[in-house]
């Protein structure tokens, strides 16, 4: 090998191992280590993102060897692979369907439930390698301080790309995060900041352990992407609905991902579809204020314009889903094929 090809190489840069055997030793280590510290579990998103150069901790703390993280009794371990995930009976439908989209097998058995949840934003000037970075003088996330999505503004817009938070967001579901100071519980929705860098709200020094998702839901997740066997997310929608006797709607959840930089809830059309039956109108209706909160901007694949119309046709399509139509047919058409 010639000593350019070489250089051109993604390297991972050095780094010191630790390997605890209990979420309290890891917690240890996080506080004591401070920010030189960062958690790796599968590795499916940081060891790329450290070749690129996008973070160069000091030290990794894995989880890998916490048995705690993969057990499932009444709450899902963070440390279950998305593989993992597909295998429990009694997990919710959108979980599910999230996990089963979420890059190729290989992937899924190697990344894991709170890595997804945890995954970092991306822009389509972010995730480049160093030297093609360095070349347009690096963007606001990273290095630099302009940010070249939006060159106005004063906060970093990369886009939040994880398949698994709105499918548990629609679910209401919550995390627990651990430190060496104790754990708190969160809702999935407040897990997460509107903004490109700072998009999480776990401290550094917290694990995220598990995940608690309410029963008596009925949901489905719809993900949109380029390509049906691989790509992350450019949109994805997620619906949670329970019904009465008479199939009047009694709580209805929809989330939007991958149209900001968090996944969040859009409570409007929650709260529009409360005591109603899913009739065309009123699915017609929920997709449009649906639609009208999503603001995809110019940072990832396809057009934008084109990203924000069609949020309103999957929030009919996961609705109608729900409302039982066979949805089939048109599922396998999205996941394989896309115009364009």
């Amino acid at each position: 090998m010639t000593e350019k090809k070489a250089k051109n190489m993604l390297r991972l840069p050095w780094f010191d191992y630790r390997a605890p055997r209990t979420v309290a030793e890891a917690a240890k280590i996080l506080a004591g280590e401070g920010p030189a510290a960062m958690l790796v579990a599968g590795g499916t998103d940081l060891l790329p993102n450290m070749k690129r150069r996008h973070q160069t901790p000091k030290i990794l703390v894995s989880l890998k060897g916490i048995d705690s993280l993969r057990k499932a009794n009444g709450s899902l371990g963070a440390g279950l692979t998305l593989s993992d995930v597909l295998k429990i009976a009694t997990v919710p439908t959108a979980l599910r369907q999230a996990a089963a989209q979420v890059a190729t097998p290989l992937l899924r058995n190697m990344g894991t439930l709170g890595g997804n949840l945890c995954l970092d934003t991306r822009c389509s000037y972010y995730n480049q390698n160093y030297e093609w970075r360095q070349a347009i003088g690096f963007c606001l996330k990273k290095d630099g301080d302009v940010c070249w999505v939006a060159t106005a503004s004063k906060r970093c817009v990369a886009v939040s790309s994880t398949d698994t938070a709105p499918a548990l967001i629609a679910l209401d579901a919550s995390v627990v995060l651990e430190s060496s100071s104790g754990a708190r519980e969160v809702k999935v929705q407040d897990l997460y900041r509107n903004d490109g860098i700072d998009y999480l709200s776990r401290r550094p020094d917290e694990i995220l352990t598990s995940v608690k998702v309410p029963d008596g839901w009925k949901s489905t997740y719809w993900k949109l992407r380029r390509r049906g066997s691989f790509d992350f997310p450019i949109l994805g929608v997620a619906a949670a609905l329970r019904f009465d006797s008479d199939s009047s709607i009694t709580e209805a959840r929809l989330a939007l991902g991958a149209a900001a930089s968090r996944p969040f809830l859009v409570e409007k059309a929650g709260e529009f579809l409360k005591g109603r039956k899913l009739t065309d109108e009123v699915i017609a209706e929920a997709s449009a204020l649906v639609a009208s909160r999503a603001k995809p901007l110019d940072n990832t694949d396809m057009d934008l314009y084109w990203r924000k119309e069609v949020a309103d046709d999957f929030a009919g399509y996961a609705l109608r889903e729900l409302r039982g139509d066979d949805m089939r047919a048109l599922r396998l058409r999205t996941a394989r094929y896309l115009p364009g």
